[in-house]
């Protein structure tokens, strides 16, 4: 049986994306309750693949393994024969003779799919150029705890067209939300993927009034890793596109803010946002672990049914 691969939220059904949030919340409340008893990978192993630095997905996935009686083995550019010239499909071939299964945070995802293809084991997408769909597991469910179902409610993304907000338009589809993109011009996301996603996404510019009566805001960086000596460029292309509690104001009165982090506070946040009760992410960035825990008891083992 070939193996399952998490490359975008789209590798997912909906019933199967749903279920996941589910079972990441199932699996927070009983380590909350119980403690770190359900060890179901003993002697299973998660290859990591760093080729972008990170601090949440490093310790989120070595904890979750770790937590599920398994190990991570922590793989640098420096440490892999991929930074030495080896042909990707070669090192995803190697490494599906020793490892149970394999995350992957880099730039290219025309990359990581060519790894992928040659991988006999689930595959899962820490972070590309183009998605970043752990985070959105972790987005969604921390969204459905605090405010329940979050199927025809309506989210706003402000900021940058990138990665993320990538990821945001993929969940809109398969969690059945509505979701407004407010980006400069210049700035949109890829035609593409807004197009798979049909009306439950929407193109907005003025980030008070896409904000108006919305159940969610979350925003990004303005330049990601990569992007630094673009930072006066769109310090400026992005004038106004800043989050503060006014905008927050305009929203609905459940509205929560969400960010990925790191965040850039004076940037593309007002300094005290983040202190805002409305603001969210530190269960949000907790978070992580669980729906990431989830995802690879999916990918490993399959679906449970508690």
């Amino acid at each position: 049986m070939a193996a399952r691969h998490f490359l975008t939220l789209l590798d997912l059904s909906q019933e199967e994306a749903r279920y996941l949030i589910q079972r990441a919340i199932t699996i927070k409340n009983n380590l909350l309750t119980q403690g770190p008893t359900y060890t179901p990978f003993a002697n299973r192993t998660l290859a990591m693949i760093f080729e972008k630095s990170s601090t949440r997905t490093r310790v989120s996935f070595e904890t979750g393994m770790t937590q599920f009686g398994g190990h991570a083995i922590f793989l640098s550019s420096k440490d892999t024969q991929l930074g030495r010239g080896e042909p990707i499909a070669d090192t995803a071939r190697v490494l599906s003779e020793m490892v149970d299964a394999v995350m992957i945070r880099t730039f290219s995802h025309a990359g990581l799919e060519a790894f992928a293809a040659a991988s006999r084991v689930p595959v899962i997408n820490a972070l590309t150029d183009d998605y970043h769909p752990c985070q959105l597991l972790a987005d969604v469910m921390t969204w459905t705890e605090l405010r329940g179902n979050v199927r025809d409610r309506t989210a706003v993304w402000i900021g940058d067209g990138n990665n993320m907000c990538h990821s945001w338009i993929n969940a809109a589809l398969q969690f059945d939300f509505n979701l407004r993109v407010c980006c400069p011009e210049g700035y949109e996301p890829r035609e593409d993927i807004m197009a798979v996603a049909g009306d439950r996404v929407t193109l907005h510019r003025d980030p008070m009034r896409a904000a108006a009566g919305a159940n969610l805001v979350t925003t990004d960086v303005w330049a990601s890793m990569g992007q630094e000596e673009e930072q006066a460029k769109r310090t400026a292309d992005f004038a106004g596109f800043q989050v503060t509690e006014a905008m927050l104001d305009q929203a609905a009165s459940d509205v929560l803010f969400l960010h990925c982090l790191p965040a850039h506070r004076g940037e593309e946040i007002s300094e005290t946002l983040l202190d805002d009760p409305r603001a969210e992410v530190w269960q949000e960035a907790g978070n992580r672990l669980h729906a990431q825990k989830a995802l690879l008891e999916f990918l490993m083992i399959g679906r449970i049914d508690d």
